[in-house]
């Protein structure tokens, strides 16, 4: 009986880790196929597929229990083959996919769906087998449930570590033979049947881990479009947890952005640089001269002067460093957290292209950008923020997408790190409607005031050319040499000044003409003491956006969507704000999902004795307060440590592992009363929001091995805590109503994938800060119905 046991925890420990490992991956194979919202999805859909697998559970419980021994070799098989052939299936359906005619073409809708569905069985099928363990071992839950958290926390650390060695596409497989071995783990005192089908499915899995397929890329994606280009060929690749590299270069590729119609020189054959199929750049020539760039508004700043000191944030290909080399500086501070990006560039770039990764004036730093701002203690003469936006928009594709050096605390420590006549510099595509020019001037202006600055219009300069506006911002009032000079660039490279302390009407649209004037209007009204009644008035979200909420590109109004349909249509709002909405439209697909996947098929069941609306909203609001606090914990951890995919994949092992080793010490207890452990993890998370963010803010400084240290210790005592009350519940529930013990396994997997859809919303809308405050309130819903005998 001991050797079956310990076969089930270490079998419970490799099939855990195997769907987490597939997780990580999916994340990346659908930021890099379609866009790095639908990455939202894999929590969703993965907690879908548990939640089913609790409804099937419940209502086969008995058969399936008499069966046991026979059926978790099989359910691993079948979550091995579907882990292993997934991606090519779901590429089937999804390959076609087009998110632009979601909100116009029910089809794209019902595909939507059937890919969630899709993707959804491994996670059912390895659900089912962890699930029926549960439901027959009840008595011994608290290990076993310590095995499952367990697995899944090393298999965030597997996921992490497979993303930096292989293609994303070919993860898939080896998460199905791990999968697998969890079956052949359980095989001592099955029948012959069930040894032939292990064996066919070792078979498949080894065809799809030797012929996996190529990841198709969306018609949309940069990567994709530069493939199709004559001639065009990638020249680099390099997996990375951050996002697989790719360097692609073609007889065609140029880069032009932003350059001025005057240019009469060459534009150069660059190769250009894509993570996750986004193109972030292209490659700059090592020499100086006849550099197109210097015809931009990027060169606003050295118009100004040749600043000696220059930083510049998320580096990227090296575009802006280059060019601050070429214009003089002396030294410059790279800071560009994709480490792998970085040491590519360096060893695999054309020998005419990476001078900037090996030149002594340059120090490179591998650390996120706000979290250098946060610890330098330098002062600089330029500060290179990175560009914003895309030329024709970007239809909100980076809604979801934080952006912490563009809020206005990163603002003001950049502010802080100027020298008396340094410069903040900042390029921002002009999109139509006006959204991102219009916000980051409301930044700037208050950013200025917060800084005690009363006329914040003395020290704000703006060039505009055919599609860029460069933003200069001086940490003393520009003189009147000064204004000179930007004029002087402006009309050589037949650019309009946008903003001067000087400015004349007539100046603004000599060389590049809109379509009407509102641009202008709107930039003196953000000047104004009254700009509030502008945010609250503009049919898109333009205040400035805040570390709690850093979400810079998020500009729709949901009250005021109906006002966008009336402007510009029902068709057309979709493809100004896509990103938001899609994500709005998947919360719905998956919540339907599961509401017809868990809770119609059980609403059937027999009640039993007692309520059972006390275990829907215990386990229910157990569901939704873990998901919750995970995103809300990665995301001020990320800020701490710097590195956002690391930092996000410790958050999680602590949680898991943290929430495993909770789990075994309620083994020991002999009052099963879960509702308390519900309010300590409530307090726990109270003291959280409150004291959480001074206290990393006051260790920042420490060093990094530091500072992960502290951050596991800081994370133990909530992931700990965390842990019990599910087991608890469990417990208790199977004493005195044992039959709704996977009915309450399927309400818990239902309301964690409606949790996980709409977190990121709620994100987006209140901030993390009140996320957290919700999720401790998720775990005192559970103290406050009192799940218990009587």
């Amino acid at each position: 009986m001991n050797g079956l046991c310990n076969r089930r925890h270490l079998s419970l420990v490799l099939v855990s880790a195997a769907l987490l490992a597939f997780q990580i991956a999916l994340l990346q194979i659908l930021a890099t196929s379609q866009w790095h919202h639908f990455a939202y999805l894999v929590i969703s859909t993965a907690l879908l597929g548990f939640g089913a697998a609790g409804t099937i559970l419940s209502l086969g419980r008995h058969w399936m229990a008499a069966r046991q021994a026979q059926l978790l070799p099989l359910l691993l098989c079948g979550c091995a083959v579907t882990l292993a052939g997934s991606l090519g299936l779901a590429q089937g359906l999804f390959g076609g996919f087009d998110s632009f005619l979601l909100f116009v073409d029910i089809v794209e809708v019902l595909r939507l769906a059937a890919v969630a569905l899709l993707l959804m069985l491994p996670f059912a099928c390895g659900a089912l087998a962890i699930g029926l363990i549960f439901t027959v071992e009840t008595e011994r839950i608290s290990s076993y449930y310590f095995a499952n958290m367990f697995g899944s926390g090393l298999g965030s650390l597997l996921g992490l570590a497979g993303l930096s060695l292989l293609r994303p596409e070919q993860l898939p497989p080896c998460c199905g033979l791990l999968a697998l071995t969890a079956a052949a783990v359980l095989l001592p005192g099955t029948r012959r049947g069930v040894r032939c089908v292990v064996l066919i499915s070792l078979a498949m899995v080894a065809a799809f881990l030797l012929q996996h397929p190529e990841l198709a890329l969306s018609q949309y994606k940069d990567l994709r479009r530069a493939l199709d280009l004559p001639g065009a060929r990638i020249i680099a690749h390099q997996p990375a947890a951050a996002g697989q590299v790719h360097i692609v270069e073609a007889p065609v590729l140029r880069s032009a952005a932003g350059v001025s119609l005057n240019w009469s020189g060459k534009i150069p054959k660059t190769p250009a640089v894509f993570i996750n199929g986004d193109m972030i750049g292209s490659l700059p020539l090592t020499t100086g001269s006849d550099n197109p760039r210097d015809a931009a508004t990027f060169a606003l700043p050295y118009a100004l002067g040749s600043p000696r000191r220059v930083l510049v944030l998320n580096a990227g290909t090296g575009a802006d460093v280059a060019q601050a080399l070429d214009r003089g500086a002396d030294e410059v501070v790279a800071v560009e957290p994709h480490k792998p990006l970085v040491e590519l560039l360096r060893t695999a770039a054309p020998t005419n292209f990476g001078r900037v990764f090996t030149d002594p004036r340059v120090a490179w730093q591998s650390i996120a950008p706000r979290t250098w701002l946060a610890r330098d203690r330098q002062e600089y003469d330029l500060i290179i923020l990175p560009s914003i936006g895309g030329f024709g928009g970007n239809a909100g594709l980076f809604a979801l997408h934080e952006q912490p050096l563009l809020t206005r605390e990163a603002l003001q420590l950049a502010w802080s790190k100027l020298r008396p006549q340094g410069l903040l510099a900042v390029t921002t595509w002009v999109d139509y409607p006006v959204r991102n020019p219009l916000r980051l001037l409301a930044t700037l202006v208050e950013t200025l005031q917060d800084a005690g600055i009363a006329t914040p219009k003395d020290r704000i300069a703006a060039v505009r050319s055919w599609g860029t506006l460069t933003f200069c911002v001086k940490r003393t009032p520009f003189s009147t040499a000064e204004l000179a000079k930007i004029r002087t660039f402006a009309e050589r490279w037949a650019f309009d000044p946008a903003l001067l302390p000087d400015l004349h009407p007539d100046e603004r649209q000599r060389y590049n003409r809109l379509q009407d004037d509102s641009l202008f209007e709107l930039f003196e009204a953000v000047f104004e003491p009254g700009r509030a009644q502008l945010y609250r008035n503009y049919a898109f979200r333009i205040w400035p956006v805040s570390d709690d909420q850093p979400f810079f590109s998020q500009f729709l109004r949901w009250n005021r969507l109906d006002m966008l349909i009336g402007l510009y249509g029902q068709r057309t709002v979709p493809f100004l704000e896509l990103g938001m909405l899609v994500a709005g439209l998947a919360a719905v697909v998956l919540s339907l999902l599961a509401t017809l996947l868990i809770l119609l098929p059980l609403a059937g069941l027999p009640r039993g004795e007692g309520r059972r609306w006390k275990t829907l909203l215990y386990f229910g609001g157990l569901g939704v307060g873990y998901m919750w606090t995970e995103l809300a914990l990665i995301h001020r951890f990320v800020f701490y440590l710097g590195q956002p995919v690391y930092a996000a994949a410790l958050v999680v092992a602590v949680l898991l592992i943290g929430s495993a080793v909770g789990s075994a010490l309620t083994g020991g207890f002999t009052a099963c009363r879960p509702w308390r452990w519900t309010a300590v993890v409530a307090v726990t998370l109270l003291f959280y929001a409150l004291l959480l963010g001074p206290l990393l803010q006051t260790t920042l400084s420490l060093s990094l091995p530091g500072r992960v240290v502290l951050a596991i210790l800081v994370l133990i005592p909530a992931a700990v805590v965390m842990g019990m009350p599910f087991p608890l519940g469990l417990k208790l529930l199977n004493q005195v109503r044992r039959a709704e013990v996977p009915w309450a396994w399927g309400v818990n997997g239902c309301l964690s994938v409606v949790g996980a859809a709409v977190a990121t919303i709620i994100a987006v809308e209140v901030g993390y800060s009140l996320l957290l405050l919700l999720a401790a309130g998720a775990y005192l819903l559970p103290t406050v119905i009192r799940l218990r005998i009587s």
